[in-house]
């Protein structure tokens, strides 16, 4: 009833996905190695681990284009490093590149674009452009 001197025990089965020691795994490497491979001036950024994500990297080309896939902790920092050849930076520390940033405006901006032609497309056939 009281166990006093005995461990508690968790009160939560959740287990995080695998250990902050851990490394990236083959899927992951080969994604961004495939990605990185064709394209030139590749970066990559590091992002922290958080309550809800693993730490993960965010490789960026000279177009603002990205890929982002987790690492796992530290030990993935160096095998990003090895594997791709490219440039590490921490994303705490220096910040999303502003080419990143203006891909993801512009991006946006043409998606708002696409859904307002297909809103006017419904609307001007007659049917309810918010369905």
């Amino acid at each position: 009833m009281f166990n006093l001197f005995g461990r508690r025990r968790s009160r939560t089965s959740i287990k995080p996905p695998r250990g902050p020691g851990d490394t990236i795994r083959p899927a992951d490497r080969k994604a961004l190695v495939d990605w990185a491979a064709g394209r030139p001036f590749v970066e990559a950024y590091v992002e922290p681990e958080t309550m809800l994500n693993e730490m993960s990297v965010v490789l960026v080309d000279q177009h603002g284009e990205f890929i982002r896939r987790r690492i796992g902790g530290p030990k993935g920092i160096g095998a990003v490093s090895r594997a791709l050849g490219v440039p590490v930076y921490d994303v705490e520390e220096t910040g999303y590149p502003d080419r990143m940033r203006r891909r993801i405006e512009r991006d946006r901006i043409l998606r708002k674009r696409a859904e307002a032609r297909e809103r006017r497309r419904r609307f001007e056939r007659g049917e309810n452009p918010y369905s």
